[in-house]
């Protein structure tokens, strides 16, 4: 009697570990499954991570690179611009010194004729004098030497004002000469800014409109910016996301793999208590 009612204690506490430890078994191999989902997660977001930082790097050049490319063009149109403004300036500003010059010619002109017509009629009042002196001593001499130097003076002073007017002609045709290249830099600078912007019209000082003529290369190198630097945002803000849903699996993944370490323990444990009852 006392034998048989040992025996089915001993079943019964066999079975019961028995138990245990397949339970232990399958929460093992639940949260080895866990672990293996998330690695497998942990290993699929690192991939696209690693992808769109390369995106990334490769958006920051493409973006770099537009950036400089409008920081040009705009230089560029700001150069145009500013030839044409000074075109327009110097332009303005020989105009007004050609007027100036034309005056003064027509000024030296008409002085170089009166000094002239002086300078005749005193040489002529010299000759009637002298001859005046030769039928007459008593005509001073002083008058004479008065009279000569007069005409001296009269006709240095023609001289001089010859030069002057020689000078001021110079004057005038260099400032024709700068006025033709003048317009020729502005035309130039204009064929320039209408190229580079697109507009067919002339800028007005200080014109900081932004509409730009569409296709042309100032229109376009602007685009690209834009369109670089929005796709920049765009896989700067889809890395951040994907790392941070990394951080969250990696995260998940630690405590499944610090689970599954603990129930492995558990049923080694368990094993080797059932081993040795």
């Amino acid at each position: 009697m006392a034998l048989t009612a040992i025996r089915p204690a001993k079943y019964g506490i066999t079975e019961s570990k028995k138990a245990e430890l397949d339970a232990l078994s399958l929460k093992v191999l639940n949260a080895q499954h866990s672990v293996d989902q998330f690695q497998s997660i942990v290993n699929s977001l690192t991939v696209k991570a690693n992808n769109f930082q390369v995106f990334l790097t490769t958006a920051e050049a493409k973006r770099t690179q537009a950036y400089n490319s409008k920081k040009l063009v705009d230089q560029m149109v700001q150069g145009a611009m500013d030839l044409l403004n000074n075109s327009q300036i110097s332009a303005t500003e020989i105009a007004q010194a050609r007027v100036k010059t034309d005056a003064l010619d027509k000024k030296l002109k008409s002085v170089i004729d009166k000094l002239i017509y002086t300078a005749e009629m005193i040489n002529k009042l010299a000759n009637v004098i002298i001859r005046k002196k030769a039928l007459n001593p008593l005509i001073s001499d002083d008058l004479v030497s008065m009279i000569g130097n007069a005409g001296k003076d009269a006709n240095n002073a023609v001289a001089l004002t010859l030069i002057a007017l020689k000078s001021a002609f110079t004057a005038n045709a260099l400032n024709i000469e700068s006025e033709a290249a003048i317009i020729l830099g502005y035309t130039e600078a204009l064929d320039f800014y209408q190229f580079l912007t697109g507009k067919s019209g002339i800028p007005l000082d200080g014109d900081t409109t932004p509409f730009k003529t569409p296709n042309s290369l100032e229109s376009q190198l602007h685009k690209a910016y834009s369109t670089t630097k929005s796709t920049y945002t765009r896989m700067e803000k889809a890395l951040i996301l994907t790392t941070n849903q990394l951080n969250d699996a990696q995260t998940s993944l630690n405590k499944a793999q610090v689970k599954l370490k603990s129930l492995q323990s558990g049923l080694a444990a368990a094993n080797a208590a059932a081993l040795a009852s």
